[in-house]
């Protein structure tokens, strides 16, 4: 985490410049990337911790904490962009003080909870075997993150020559699609525990259980959230925008990609699958292929002939990719060999 923040810090400003975003917005851009990367290694630190707590059968204290620290980050929001007046800047820092909050409760409550982990300064040694392990299988997982964050950047240069209002409205949405994805993702991460535990206890037929229960809850969040972005794409919209141009491109936006939740509903549950069997490589692979192979290529041809429409279009037809894909890999059940532990 220290490294990527030292080189997003230091290359910030070049990056915006790079995927053609606007003059006018560099500077405040830059600003709330700067701060915001200041404290990624919060960020970093709760995601391992709420790791360790899913490992350890516990999947609900780290929603709690996350409902908690989105509530406590909307209410700083309020306090240093509208009380304090700091602009973008307080956004930024109401967005780390909320994560470094959920981060240190997070610990307190597992060293208190959790008898098999304490974790204290002193008492930690370097193991390397498990730091192998860990390289091999977080590895892949961090280069798929790094695929998706860096094919965000192409996509805003993809919609930058259209003009800042598009870009604007996509910033919007992104998020739109951002809610839309944490009860998939959410589901996705309990289930790779859930599959973890069985896997070593040699019970395989229970993952399928798994899968076919969190699918179905995973796609009724979907539809529903489609639903209400179909039908109530304007006042969604004019949550986070008052301009009518910025309004209209969005609701074309949640028009064209909402209907198809579903879709990278069913990618995020089948690589819960094969990450809880500690088949990282596949899924970082097949995440490669749907965002670099087809999204971007694809929204790139479309947008000359269809304007704007074109990239929206590309978007669901790269998750129909990378959900087939996962979907014929889990047929294989090639992933089933790739248990790290298994009950003896």
């Amino acid at each position: 985490s220290l490294f990527v923040s030292f080189l997003g810090i230091y290359f910030s400003s070049d990056i915006f410049k790079l995927i053609g975003l606007p003059e006018d917005i560099i500077p405040q851009a830059d600003s709330y990337l700067k701060i915001y990367l200041s404290g990624l290694v919060l960020f970093f630190g709760f995601n391992a911790t709420s790791a360790i707590l899913r490992g350890l059968g516990d999947s609900k204290t780290p929603l709690y904490f996350m409902i908690v620290a989105t509530i406590m980050n909307i209410g700083l929001d309020f306090l240093f962009v509208v009380g304090f007046g700091w602009g973008i800047e307080g956004a930024a820092f109401a967005t780390i003080a909320a994560q470094g909050g959920a981060f240190i409760t997070a610990i307190i409550y597992l060293n208190r909870t959790h008898e098999i982990i304490n974790l204290s300064w002193r008492k930690m040694v370097f193991d390397r075997e498990l730091f192998r392990a860990n390289i091999r299988i977080g590895l892949p997982i961090g280069l798929q993150q790094s695929f998706v964050a860096l094919s965000m950047m192409v996509m805003y240069w993809l919609v930058n020559p259209f003009g800042t209002n598009s870009v604007a409205a996509y910033s919007v949405v992104f998020r739109i699609d951002s809610f839309a994805a944490m009860p998939a993702m959410n589901f996705a991460a309990a289930l790779s525990t859930f599959v973890g535990q069985n896997l070593g206890a040699n019970k395989p037929e229970r993952v399928r259980r798994g899968l076919i229960s969190t699918a179905v809850m995973t796609s009724i969040f979907a539809f529903t959230i489609s639903a209400i972005a179909l039908t109530m794409a304007g006042p969604l919209m004019r949550l986070f925008t008052n301009d009518a141009e910025v309004i209209a491109i969005g609701k074309e936006y949640l028009y064209t990609v909402s209907p198809f939740y579903v879709v990278f509903t069913v990618m995020f549950t089948i690589g819960g699958v094969m990450r809880g069997a500690g088949d990282t490589m596949v899924p970082m692979l097949i995440t490669f292929v749907a965002l670099w192979i087809v999204r971007i290529p694809l929204c790139y041809y479309l947008s000359i002939n269809m304007g704007i429409l074109g990239i929206w279009w590309g978007i669901p037809m790269a998750w129909f990719t990378g959900a087939v894909l996962s979907f014929i890999y889990y047929l294989t059940g090639r992933w089933k060999t790739k248990a790290l532990v298994k009950y003896r």
